[in-house]
């Protein structure tokens, strides 16, 4: 296997190809990730969401208290208050202050993501839970032929290695289903873009691939608990 590198990011130089790929998730997709964290964090009264960008999982817990933490200051911007810029690798929050800490499909874009959990970790409240997510390198291989997808440093096959690094208690949820039907050519070729496949491949997969399409999604949610 290749050396993983972390994901590069391109959200204040590039927001509309998140703002795109979110939009294409929510139209398309059979499963509500943020759905799904917010059931896990029933009964928390502070969380905070790491790589919050414009506050989906805000709207997934419109009950419950939550900062938004994100370097991006163009999805800041837009975030509901509270809300702060910072690194996850560096909280300026005080020991044992949350209930609930998130990290989803962002961990990725570090290249030390053990940093980041121990943060996570300090800052959470003895019995707080911290929920990360992250995708699969196989992902998606109805779109194999169109897309190389290069180790990164938080993947769904060694993610529960590298909490468990960090964290005593892990549970994985893990999934493998067919979660996303792409209706038309332009989705298809959409769906790719926000994804940074080239131009030329996702015009290509357009053309060749048969629509409706349905797309196997490969990830995990790791629910990790700070025992003390």
């Amino acid at each position: 296997m290749a050396t993983p590198d972390a994901v590069p990011v391109d959200y204040d130089s590039n927001p509309d190809r998140y703002r795109s790929g979110a939009r294409l998730s929510k139209a398309y997709s059979q499963a509500d990730l943020y759905a799904r964290v917010a059931s896990r964090l029933t009964g928390a009264d502070l969380v905070l969401d790491v790589g919050c960008a414009e506050g989906v999982l805000r709207e997934a817990m419109p009950d419950t208290r939550l900062i938004g933490l994100d370097m991006a200051m163009t999805f800041l911007r837009t975030h509901p208050a509270p809300r702060v810029r910072a690194s996850a690798t560096a909280i300026p929050f005080q020991d044992n202050t949350f209930d609930g800490v998130t990290t989803l499909n962002m961990l990725y874009h570090l290249a030390d993501p053990t940093q980041a959990l121990r943060e996570a970790k300090r800052v959470l409240k003895p019995g707080g839970v911290l929920i990360a997510s992250t995708i699969a390198r196989s992902d998606s291989p109805e779109f194999a032929a169109y897309r190389e997808r290069p180790p990164s440093t938080f993947d769904a096959e060694e993610a529960p290695e590298i909490v468990r690094g960090v964290f005593d208690e892990v549970e994985v949820d893990a999934w493998d289903a067919p979660l996303v039907t792409l209706p038309t050519k332009a989705s298809v070729r959409d769906y790719l873009l926000a994804r940074r496949v080239d131009e030329e491949a996702a015009e290509r997969a357009a053309r060749e691939l048969d629509v409706p399409l349905t797309v196997t999604k490969r990830g995990a949610l790791l629910v990790a608990r700070k025992l003390v």
